[in-house]
């Protein structure tokens, strides 16, 4: 049975100025319980591009997944910069999952330093896509600011998705279409239908992670103007548009499984997971009235994720082994 944790990140475990200390401090303002959000997605991405080309390229892969994390850790950060005022009242949060870090309300790192953490993680990523820019050329630019941009307006700028009912599927592009479709090309030089909705479940599975994440900060959430879906539909119907979410992905594999482009049997463990995505939909029904099952269907939801995207990976170096041989 999970365990709810506590509402705040305690100070004292990450004071000091050693540099080891420094350095706990500022990887975990980054959120890095969530990377797995941006790690598979290129890992899974460019095995569908070594399917379709039978080559890989070490190179490219490493940097691309070095780029993209950082994306992820600088627009993590960045988030919790945009919530500060916001979110500061949100006591029905589950950290570290739901709320952000915490660390600027709990005085960890006061908002200046987020920015300036936030900033220097895109300024590294952007180094990364230079290199990226060199090799393979402008096309890269097309994957690497649509990510960039979608990724740090979901919560700060002029116009916060977020904030319109956009957020969801602005992260399910920017997580999920992006790197997926854009590993594939850097390995593969295409991108087509087949890559897309190759894309498609791992997009879908990403965007139930912010979904879900999303119900226990229904309440500070409103209170803020933040018009999540949540927010505008409660939790009866966010429950559906969550299992709904998890059936287009099972949908979706079954989809490149009748076409040939994927095992026949790739379907198998979408479906599977359906079962894990149905008790999640339960528990976000009662929403946070019980805060452990919440917080174990956020878990669940990371593992459909891992589980799913692992899978998928899996699937496509299948393929690309059975055609080598």
């Amino acid at each position: 049975m999970s365990q709810v944790r506590e509402m705040n990140p305690a100070p004292e475990d990450f004071a000091g100025n050693a540099p080891a200390q420094v350095f706990k401090r500022l990887f975990n303002a980054t959120r890095p319980k969530f990377y797995p959000a941006s790690v598979l997605p290129v890992i899974a991405g460019s095995a569908w591009g070594f399917a379709v080309t039978g080559g890989f390229q070490w190179g490219v892969f490493i940097v691309a997944l070095l780029a993209t994390v950082l994306v992820h850790a600088g627009s993590n950060v960045l988030n919790d910069v945009g919530d500060e005022l916001s979110d500061g009242a949100n006591d029905d949060r589950i950290y570290p999952y739901t709320g952000g870090s915490r660390f600027i309300q709990a005085g960890i790192l006061n908002a200046v330093a987020m920015a300036r953490l936030g900033a220097g993680l895109l300024v590294a990523a952007a180094l990364l896509g230079l290199l990226l820019l060199i090799e393979k050329g402008p096309m890269i630019l097309v994957f690497g600011l649509a990510g960039v941009a979608l990724a740090v307006l979901y919560s700060i700028g002029p116009v916060r998705l977020s904030s319109i009912g956009l957020g969801e599927l602005s992260i399910g592009i920017a997580f999920g279409v992006i790197p997926v479709t854009g590993a594939a090309w850097l390995q593969s030089g295409l991108v087509d239908t087949a890559a897309v909705v190759f894309s498609v479940p791992i997009a879908l599975w990403v965007t139930a992670i912010l979904l879900i994440n999303e119900v226990p900060d229904i309440a500070a959430d409103r209170l803020a103007g933040k018009g999540t879906l949540p927010v505008r539909f409660g939790p009866g119907v966010t429950a559906v548009l969550y299992f709904l979410l998890h059936l287009g992905a099972a949908a979706a594999t079954t989809w490149l499984a009748v076409r040939g482009y994927l095992p026949i049997l790739a379907p198998a463990v979408p479906v599977l997971l359906l079962f894990l995505a149905g008790r999640s939909a339960m528990a976000i029904r009662h929403g946070i009235d019980n805060r452990e099952a919440m917080t174990g269907a956020i878990e669940a939801t990371l593992g459909i994720h891992t589980i799913g995207s692992i899978w998928m990976t899996g699937c496509a170096l299948y393929l690309a082994l059975t055609a080598a041989g």
